[in-house]
């Protein structure tokens, strides 16, 4: 059933990006917003990543006496956390603006709508990438399944 092992990495890796899709996308939308519920000008979001599935050596080991030939991890990524980006606020001026300040500077969010382009073209790639092994499992459990008749 190693198959089924797979199928899980690969769902993981899909289910991530997507994530990370998600995040982008809020970036781009809120690339103008001045004001927050929090207080200030919207902060860029990022997506931490961080591989899941890993066995303690007490799972190792009882897997090993149960005869199992489970190399101590399982593989696959999930999502650790979403953080926000801590770099500097734009500052435009804009002395009419309503979030304006004293001096009539906007606080502007922090997001590049460049590096989020990218970013979500790097995302696609991923799932791509994540979608083309998928298929391949598909085949190769098809082709188990046609030896077996």
């Amino acid at each position: 059933m190693a198959f089924l092992n797979s199928m899980s990495i690969v769902g993981s890796g899909l289910t991530a990006q997507q994530a990370r899709l998600d995040v982008i996308s809020e970036n781009i939308t809120n690339v103008n917003t001045t004001r927050t519920e929090e207080g200030g000008a919207y902060r860029r979001k990022m997506v931490v990543l961080e591989t899941q599935g890993a066995q303690t050596p007490f799972e190792t080991i009882l897997n090993r006496a149960r005869g199992n030939a489970d190399n101590g991890t399982r593989g696959g990524v999930r999502v650790a956390e979403i953080v926000e980006d801590d770099s500097d606020l734009k500052l435009e001026y804009d002395p009419t603006h309503p979030d304006a300040n004293e001096d009539g500077y906007v606080e502007l969010p922090n997001v590049d709508l460049i590096k989020e382009m990218a970013d979500a073209m790097a995302v696609n790639q991923a799932y791509a990438a994540n979608v083309t092994a998928f298929n391949v499992l598909k085949q190769v459990v098809a082709k188990g399944l046609e030896i077996g008749r």
